[in-house]
């Protein structure tokens, strides 16, 4: 893990120029936008089910190429919760992640959430992404590839032949892609939304916008705000992507750190034998998990949940610690008790909306930078990081993000990021966010000297805004309503402790599964323990 260098500015200047090689210049000007003509939201919309009602939907035709504004036209999908209070700061965009996250439920997730001093001074907007959900073209490509009908492939391959076998699947996803949306995948990267956010600045009528993103939405704000400094009022990061690692090396990063983040949960789990059962410490955790992950390979659960299925459900685990408690019972009743049914529950399909997500997800990190195309790079690089010890998402996460080793068009150049002069902003990071490393919110912060870093120390959740710590909420309060960012300081400008993790008593009742099957990290408190934020790579 890096450590944090103490002259932040000249750090930040050194930083950028490193980085600028190979990285694409300032998106061009976006034309004039019609304003957004906003009715109220369907009370079951076809998406997001009765989660807009009470809110105003509204649509915006932005240009396919942006290059081209009286070509192809495209539509993003938006919704709006208006400010009531008589002081009005602004229009806040709303962005949970991904790349090829959702977001048009989110204002009344953030209006929730908030204190009403704060909550009533915005208008909050939310829109699902191009290509995303109820924006339209939305993209879906083989389905098969995340859900055949039966328990994938494990998902560690046993020898160059099970290997293979993934690998053509990848590229059947990649080439199917292609296929359908050939045209549109050129403009399917950060930054064509880099242009689709100032789109939706214009024609909101705002001649500034805040923002509030997660996880990848940190990378597509930076951007914004390194292409656009002047147009950013206020700006909120959190769980941030480190941009010098975007997006194969970052992949890479993530498989150590999920390593630590599995042990963690490993251990709290033997920390609490005494409820589950599983041994008294991390490594016999460790070996039950495994052994259970064998069995499924012969014998999956109901005739769906494999070893491949089991990793996912776990995943969520490094994310977050919200599940913990469900999922350690669940393993403990399959591997102690021998019952299968709490287990098998935990791991749902992806619906058509975690399929789109999947697809944007590849569409996006596939087009936004370059990924190695000969396939011995990444066969190396998963066997040599797998053989050193990261063996729980090493190879889940290669084969979710293999089609880019035969997507459709070449990644790159990156948007650049980072500005001396751009705006201040406040990121937020857990130090043992797995997702995104906290040398990612170090580079960032470094890339814009005015920015200011609250950390948690020793949190592991992806997503720590509005979740409850006092500590890291009085600071986004305190900028969300005064503009007050903390002192400045050498290293991180405020250090929160992280809270505990959670009490290993299991409630009785009904489990309930995760939404979708992979990628679903949880965050801020309004999101119900069932229905976590999705994440990014």
């Amino acid at each position: 893990m890096l450590s944090y260098p103490p002259q932040r500015k000249a750090v930040g200047l050194a930083i950028g120029a490193v980085l600028a090689a190979g990285l694409v210049a300032a998106p061009g000007p976006v034309h004039a936008a019609p304003a957004i003509a906003w009715k109220p939201c369907p009370a079951k919309d076809p998406i997001e089910g009765a989660s807009l009602k009470g809110m105003e939907c509204g649509t915006l035709a932005v240009p396919l190429d942006h290059d081209r504004p009286d070509g192809r036209r495209i539509t993003l999908a938006l919704t709006r919760v208006k400010h009531t209070g008589p002081k009005f700061r602004g229009a806040v965009l709303l962005n949970r992640g991904g790349p090829g996250a959702h977001g048009r439920d989110l204002p009344a997730l953030f209006t929730k959430a908030l204190p009403k001093e704060v909550a009533q001074t915005y208008d909050w907007i939310g829109f699902d992404p191009r290509g995303v959900a109820a924006s339209d073209p939305s993209l879906v490509c083989d389905v098969t590839y995340m859900d055949p009908g039966r328990p994938r492939a494990d998902s560690t391959p046993r020898d160059r032949k099970e290997e293979a076998a993934w690998r053509a699947k990848a590229k059947a996803f990649a080439d199917d892609c292609a296929k359908k949306y050939g045209d549109v995948l050129p403009h399917m990267g950060t930054a064509s939304s880099i242009r689709d956010l100032e789109a939706i600045r214009v024609a909101l009528g705002r001649k500034q916008i805040n923002y509030f993103g997660f996880s990848y939405g940190t990378y597509l704000g930076a951007a914004y705000a390194t292409a656009h400094p002047d147009k950013v009022r206020r700006m909120v990061l959190d769980s941030v992507v480190r941009p010098s690692g975007v997006w194969y090396p970052s992949n890479l990063d993530q498989n150590v750190a999920f390593e630590r983040r599995i042990q963690s949960f490993f251990g709290w789990v033997a920390a609490n034998h005494s409820v589950f059962g599983l041994g008294t410490s991390a490594e016999a955790v460790e070996k039950a998990f495994y052994g259970a992950r064998e069995a499924l390979r012969s014998k999956p659960i109901g005739g769906k949940v494999g070893p491949t299925e089991l990793d996912d459900v776990f995943l969520t685990d490094g994310y977050s610690t919200f599940r913990w408690r469900t999922h350690a019972q669940a393993l403990a009743d399959y591997v102690v008790r021998k019952d299968p049914k709490a287990l098998g529950a935990q791991w749902q399909p992806p619906d058509r909306l975690g399929q789109n997500n999947y697809t944007m997800y590849a569409a996006t990190q596939c087009r936004d930078a370059e990924w190695p195309r000969t396939w011995s790079v990444w066969h190396a690089d998963s066997t040599r990081l797998y053989e050193a010890g990261n063996r729980f998402e090493t190879w889940n996460n290669t084969w979710y993000n293999a089609p880019c080793a035969f997507w459709g068009v070449r990644g790159g150049p990156r948007p650049r990021v980072g500005d001396p002069k751009g705006p201040g902003m406040l990121l937020v990071q857990a130090t043992e966010d797995a997702a995104t490393p906290y040398p990612g919110a170090l580079e960032m912060h470094g890339l814009f000297p005015a920015s200011r870093l609250v950390v948690q120390r020793g949190g592991g959740n992806h997503g720590v805004s509005l979740a409850g710590d006092r500590c890291v909420d009085a600071a986004v309060l305190a900028y969300l309503r005064d503009a007050a960012l903390p002192a400045d300081q050498a290293g991180p400008d405020v250090v929160c402790q992280a809270p505990p993790p959670p009490k290993a008593t299991v409630k009785t009742g009904p489990k309930t599964p995760a939404k979708s099957a992979r990628r679903l990290p949880s965050g801020p408190v309004p999101i119900p323990a069932n229905a976590p934020w999705p994440g990014t790579s």
